[in-house]
């Protein structure tokens, strides 16, 4: 398999899969409420994949994971992180993608006072850190992704991916659906290439 691809151009269409929409989400900026940055990292969870929270059917934490494409689902990780995801496939389907690091471009002061650090390369290097700077909690859970609230802005230009392994979890470790743009400086942990 390639390690790398070349990619751009486009929104993703949320009414494909999760590892489609994964791809195109590369090198996208998401803002939520003008304070974000431009998508360096992101994974894959379809509904038949042991790793999703969808695998076992719908829940109350799930449930906006069943929802509408081109929706948030936001849960909470170990009690502790929030966790931001973009729904995709048609209703029903339980799938989505998560977004593991950006890249800070917009309101990065504001980001800054959230995270309490100023070290740029760490201010949004994770699941976790991501939906903490910008200020992302389970009131976004099943929200419409639409300006102002959550903006979605096409790459400015083509961008070279990275593919490897999803991180972080115990089921399905084999599956190369994490997806990275290729020498970032801003990924939540290095990607095993594929």
């Amino acid at each position: 398999m390639k390690d790398v691809e070349s990619m751009g151009g486009a929104l993703p269409s949320f009414e494909l899969g999760p590892v489609e929409v994964a791809r195109s989400l590369i090198g996208c900026t998401l803002l939520i409420h003008g304070v974000g940055g431009r998508i360096v990292e992101a994974e894959a969870y379809d509904f038949n994949d042991e790793a999703s929270h969808s695998f076992r059917g719908v829940t109350p934490r799930n449930k906006a994971m069943f929802g509408p494409p081109g929706t948030a689902y936001v849960y909470l990780s170990y009690g502790l992180h929030w966790c931001f995801n973009f729904v995709c496939r048609p209703v029903g389907q339980g799938a989505a993608v998560l977004v593991r690091a950006l890249e800070p471009t917009h309101g990065v002061a504001t980001m800054e006072i959230r995270r309490g650090t100023t070290d740029l390369k760490r201010l949004c290097a994770g699941p976790g850190c991501v939906a903490q700077a910008l200020g992302l909690d389970r009131s976004f859970d099943g929200a419409v992704i639409r300006p102002p609230a959550i903006e979605l802005l096409p790459p400015r230009m083509e961008v070279e991916l990275s593919i490897g392994p999803r991180v972080g979890i115990s089921k399905a470790v084999e599956q190369p659906w994490r997806f990275a743009l290729k020498d970032s400086r801003f990924l939540s942990r290095r990607i095993a290439l594929v």
